[in-house]
């Protein structure tokens, strides 16, 4: 029985060894100590890679230059609005200061109690595109904060007022002086003489 036992061992151990050597050997007659299968070419693993294909990296180059060109020109929009915005809030102000101006010597009888405060001075044509300009020295001379309404006219050669404005200075500390400019609307020619006509401190 133990004969029996041994002889079948061995038998499956010969089938396995020939088996063996039949993957080894080269039935073409060929020993280059090889298999003579060719491995086969397996995809690669795309799930370790990193990045994007060439047409996605260009499509996001192309969105962020579109990006950034928009992100600019949304800045250059809103600089321009902040500016036409800070202009209109200087227009109303001046505006503003002009009617109150008007007002404070609408009763004002004679040519106003600040004449000796106010002083006019001439402005190069070369700096206002050759229009006539007067800059108006005004100067609290007491000693208290006050406000000031000043009218200025422009006369033509034969002495007519052709043109008027109103200047207001609001709050002037004593001591404190500004410097006001008024600027014609009309032509260089004729040519036309500014007059101090009103000057009220209140």
């Amino acid at each position: 029985m133990r004969a029996r036992a041994v002889s079948a061992a061995a038998a499956v151990i010969a089938v396995a060894l020939g088996a063996t050597g039949l993957v080894a050997c080269d039935t073409g007659g060929d020993d280059t100590g090889g298999p003579t299968f060719s491995p086969r070419a397996t995809a690669p693993d795309t799930g370790g890679f990193t990045g994007e294909p060439p047409s996605a990296v260009a499509s996001s180059a192309a969105e962020a230059v579109e990006s950034a060109r928009a992100s600019a020109s949304s800045a250059a929009a809103s600089a321009s609005e902040r500016e036409a915005s800070r202009k209109a809030s200087i227009g109303a102000e001046i505006e503003r200061s002009r009617q109150e101006a008007e007002d404070a010597l609408e009763d004002v009888q004679g040519r106003g109690n600040a004449l000796n405060e106010v002083a006019m001075s001439g402005k190069p044509r070369a700096e206002t595109g050759g229009r006539l300009a007067v800059v108006l020295n005004i100067t609290n001379k007491t000693d208290e904060e006050a406000s000031y309404a000043v009218q200025v006219d422009f006369l033509d050669p034969s002495g007519k007022a052709v043109e008027t404005h109103f200047v207001g200075v609001e709050d002037l500390e004593p001591g404190g002086r500004e410097q006001p400019v008024v600027i014609s609307r009309r032509p260089a020619e004729p040519v036309l003489t500014p007059k101090l006509v009103k000057a009220q401190r209140y």
